[in-house]
């Protein structure tokens, strides 16, 4: 190994041994499945803030978005991230506090699929169960994704096994989240998003730096048609401008619309200490969206003027842009070696940030929601604290065995997940917090066709292209809307004291 390697190795190594203490510290804090899967609603509101974006956004943050924006340009990557901006801040400025408020009322729930039965009055927990099969459907394959992102990066940093090095990234997510639960995850993902953050604006200002400049990367971009534009496309291999019409640009604001329906980030609405904080958490949060997506956008951009100088190679993979930056800046000795396996650490905490809070959500779905709930509703809490770390650990080596081909897909299984969560989700979330005639039968129907349709649309509309080449959570996300609203005004009004909960939970957050 060259001496940079080893530099990256141990920044990478004391990263991971960071990570694993934090687990262990708050190991002796789960003493309830409550503790271990809500944090026993303790966070703060900084590290709810930072805790949901990390999570959120995922390696897709520095491999995803850069590479779009290095490959063709200004429009797709700008209108996905506007619209994941403003969904962000929505889902903070709308959802957040009634949410928070909503799962307490509702018998303190501590899950998803809990708060909808205890809304509906689902006594036999059709709901729960159901929301649950949803959470291990798309939540297990994307737990995978995560995985084999990190099994990636180690292969091609250092030359590894892809599947030796997946396997050891398991192992330390696994651990330090069977370990230390949610509040362990949160924590970790709290210092995750600095690292992120310290990662994307070193590899910004030394693809400025070397690419000769704002002036020289502007230059670059303004030479390459439809490049810098926002209503059309670059086509590196032609050199042509496309077309970028109104229907694309909705679809990929689409992306906004997933956040009411996804768990691992409303988890943190839940857990915030107090309500009142979630005011501050919606600021930090929406101001590192914006400030983290817009410097996202320039690394693609500046790093397609930086292979234009010959700083970097062309690239085969453009979303290996902040891999190839990072290792351009190992090779100006220990000090920048060190630097460089921060950034690298920055995209591993990236991905480990959402596996975690994916492993957390689709574990309680098993242990909580359906072999507490359906199986076992006697069980003491220490039987169910058992079973909790012991879903994990089950769930993971589902993951483990999907991810072990190496050429496995990772973006695109998130934007399928992402859909379907947005989908089978959103509208029920949004009608059980804002709407009092809503009811059971709605958000069964709702949820179900929410979900089929992400199918039906990805794997059968949308492949006849032209108009109908629209991402699948748009159209999913409206039809679910339509018939969980149309269902629950062809059935049974709420009782009475659902139509009362709901009135308070609304009076207080006024009040507040």
């Amino acid at each position: 190994m060259t001496t940079s390697t080893i530099c990256i190795l141990i920044a990478i190594i004391a990263y991971l041994a960071l990570v694993l203490g934090i687990g262990i510290v708050f190991s002796k804090q789960n003493k309830t499945t409550g503790d271990f899967y809500l944090g026993g609603r303790k966070l703060g509101p900084f590290v709810t803030a930072m805790s949901a974006e990390a999570s959120d956004m995922s390696s897709w943050l520095l491999l995803g978005l850069p590479g779009v924006a290095y490959a063709t340009g200004l429009a797709d990557a700008f209108w996905t991230a506007a619209g994941l901006a403003v969904g962000t801040y929505i889902n903070w400025l709308i959802l957040a506090k009634r949410l928070r408020k909503y799962t307490v009322a509702c018998k303190d729930s501590t899950t998803l699929p809990v708060f909808f039965s205890n809304r509906y009055r689902d006594d036999k927990r059709i709901l729960s169960a159901l929301a649950a099969v949803v959470i291990i459907v798309f939540f297990i394959p994307y737990t995978a994704s995560g995985f084999a992102a990190c099994g990636k990066l180690f292969s091609s940093l250092f030359g590894i096994d892809y599947f030796a090095a997946m396997l050891l990234s398991a192992v330390v997510i696994v651990c330090y989240t069977a370990l230390g639960g949610f509040l362990a995850a949160s924590t970790s993902d709290f210092l995750q998003s600095i690292v992120m953050t310290i990662a994307i604006f070193v590899v910004l200002g030394y693809g400025f730096a070397t690419a000769g400049g704002v002036g020289n990367v502007m230059e670059n971009a303004q030479s390459l048609a439809g490049y810098f534009s926002l209503t059309s496309i670059h086509d590196a291999a032609t050199g042509t401008a496309g077309s970028y019409g109104l229907i694309t640009i909705f679809s990929m604001m689409a992306w906004g619309l997933g956040y009411f329906g996804m768990p691992h980030v409303l988890l943190r609405f839940m857990a915030i200490e107090d309500a009142a904080k979630l005011k501050l958490s919606r600021r930090i949060a929406s101001v590192w969206v914006v400030i983290s997506l817009g410097v996202a956008i320039f690394i693609g951009i500046v790093g397609n003027a930086m292979s234009k100088v010959g700083v970097i190679g062309s690239l085969d993979d453009p979303e290996t842009i902040v891999i190839a930056i990072a290792t351009a800046i190992s090779q100006h000795g220990v000090l920048a070696a060190l630097v460089a396996g921060l950034i690298l650490a920055g995209i591993l905490a990236a991905t480990m940030s959402t596996a975690d809070s994916q492993l957390l959500a689709a574990s309680s779905s098993v242990s909580e929601n359906l072999i507490k709930e359906i199986f076992f509703k006697n069980m003491s809490e220490k039987a169910a604290m058992i079973i909790a770390r012991v879903s994990v650990v089950v769930i993971s080596i589902i993951a483990i065995f999907i991810a072990r081909d190496p050429n496995s897909s990772v973006f695109e299984i998130v934007s399928f997940a992402w859909a379907g969560f947005g989908a089978a989700f959103g509208p029920v979330m949004l009608l059980a917090l804002f709407w009092k005639r809503s009811n059971k039968w709605g958000a069964l129907s709702g949820m179900l066709v929410g979900g089929v349709m992400i199918f039906v649309w990805k794997f059968l509309i949308r492949p006849m292209g032209g108009a109908w080449n629209i991402y699948e959570l748009l159209p999913a996300f409206i039809v679910a809307l339509i018939v969980n609203v149309v269902v629950s005004m062809l059935t049974p009004a709420p009782t009475q004291d659902m139509v009362e909960e709901f009135e308070q939970v609304q009076k207080e957050c006024k009040e507040n």
